[in-house]
């Protein structure tokens, strides 16, 4: 069977900020034609969107596809909810450790597995302030250390 690349649309980088993923989820995701031509173009931010779960399906709120140029009375809102397609028992063990425990659903990424749209969903605990102030520290101490390795290697 021929391997399939995935193609990378758009990251949730804010979600890497405000919160530790434990665990990610591969979900399809229910479009119309119009939004998959936006989408191709580059048009879609997953900045302040999050995932809710009702009536055992999962939906992807807060998403901004932009309305495709060309596409005239058949475009959609571009903020409207979408429904993200999962298996049922997956979609119920993510169901039981939100209710139970203090985790969030949030979209990390969105990309093309062959000529499928699918997103990566993060299993999230929210960050506390210290730990960003951690991770931030962390960044910084890491990039000087690649900065005095690459002043080393030009003095050479």
């Amino acid at each position: 069977m021929a391997k399939t690349e995935n193609k990378t649309i758009a990251q949730n980088k804010k979600a890497f900020h405000d919160y530790f993923v434990e665990e990610a989820f591969e979900a399809g995701i229910e479009l119309c034609g119009t939004e998959v031509k936006s989408i191709r173009a580059g048009g879609v931010n997953l900045k302040d969107s999050w995932c809710e779960i009702s009536d055992g399906e999962i939906y992807l709120r807060g998403m901004h596809i932009s309305p495709y140029e060309h596409g005239n009375i058949f475009n959609r809102d571009p903020v409207r909810v979408r429904k993200l397609l999962m298996h049922k028992r997956e979609i119920l063990k993510l169901f039981g450790l939100v209710k139970q425990q203090t985790f969030t659903l949030v979209p990390l990424s969105l990309y093309f597995k062959g000529s499928r749209v699918k997103v990566q969903v993060g299993l999230c605990k929210g960050k506390k302030l210290y730990d960003k102030r951690d991770d931030m520290a962390k960044r910084a101490a890491q990039r000087d250390i690649e900065r005095a390795f690459k002043d080393n290697d030009k003095s050479r």
